[in-house]
């Protein structure tokens, strides 16, 4: 497995295993906790999470997957907006730590911008981190005005991650956001890096994918991961669909796929707002 150094040290995996939408349907339990397995047995360690999902339930899901392989996962969770006051933030902390059924977190992430005063939300980070329940804190959803906002804060530069919506047909960041970030070696973490399967039937990644002999996901990933600074968090609920996005390691597009892909879906030429999904 690939890493990205963070800058507050240690590695953080390129290719990593999301579960937005996991833990909402109880028949769906066993597989998904299968498919997070299997992904460990392949050495996708990285898995990201968050209270939000499914009201705590995928971050259950997570919490039998990972029991007795804790030291084989880079575990990320996030924090409501408005849990992410001082107090409010350790609190949210603790519960999901119980419900992964973990006594830390490797990267704990705002999970937007909310009311809270930036400087409130790193005071908690620093308390967590200081107590050993997290091992690094971040953010996401924040646009290129939120990170100087967060660099101009007391130990906001230690912040370890960006993680925002990159894809092929959201490509917004690469104007300033992605730019500022890669000035201070600041890692981004993409999700949603197959636009959740909407990009899948376009013509040209099908083409790409043609001649790789891969699919179009697979050809979405490796995109996201051919650039400096990125990781991708794709979601996979079943072995096979972990599988696939495995084999996206391997794929090394050339500049003519490059080019190609660039012609279909265009850099952007001006700053736009940050997309969320």
């Amino acid at each position: 497995m690939r890493h990205l150094r963070l800058p507050s040290g240690g590695d953080l995996p390129v290719l990593g295993q999301g579960t937005w939408g996991m833990g909402e349907r109880g028949s769906d339990r066993a597989a998904e906790v299968a498919a997070l397995r299997h992904g460990l047995d392949l050495g996708i360690g990285l898995i990201d999470t968050a209270e939000m999902y499914g009201s705590g339930g995928a971050e259950e899901v997570v919490g039998e997957a990972i029991g007795g392989r804790r030291d084989e996962v880079f575990l990320v969770s996030k924090v409501f907006p408005h849990n992410a006051d001082r107090r409010g933030a350790i609190e949210a902390c603790e519960r999901s730590l119980g419900r992964l059924g973990t006594d830390h977190l490797d990267l704990y992430l705002l999970h937007w911008r909310g009311g809270t005063p930036l400087s409130e939300t790193l005071e908690a980070f620093e308390e967590l981190r200081d107590s050993g329940k997290i091992g690094h804190f971040g953010v996401s959803n924040l646009d290129t005005d939120d990170m100087r906002e967060l660099w101009a804060q007391e130990g906001g530069s230690g912040c370890a991650v960006n993680q925002v919506l990159y894809n092929l047909t959201r490509r917004g960041i690469e104007f300033d956001l992605l730019p500022w970030c890669r000035d201070r070696e600041l890692p981004v973490m993409a999700y949603s890096p197959i636009e959740q399967g909407r990009l899948l039937g376009d013509p040209v990644l099908g083409r790409v994918a043609e001649r790789h002999g891969v699919t179009p996901a697979q050809i979405a990933i490796a995109w996201v991961l051919s650039g400096d600074g990125l990781c991708a968090i794709p979601k996979a609920a079943t072995r096979d669909h972990v599988e696939e996005n495995h084999a996206a390691l391997e794929i090394r597009l050339s500049a003519d796929d490059l080019a190609e892909l660039d012609a279909q879906f265009p850099a952007p030429d001006r700053a736009t707002p940050l997309e969320i999904l």
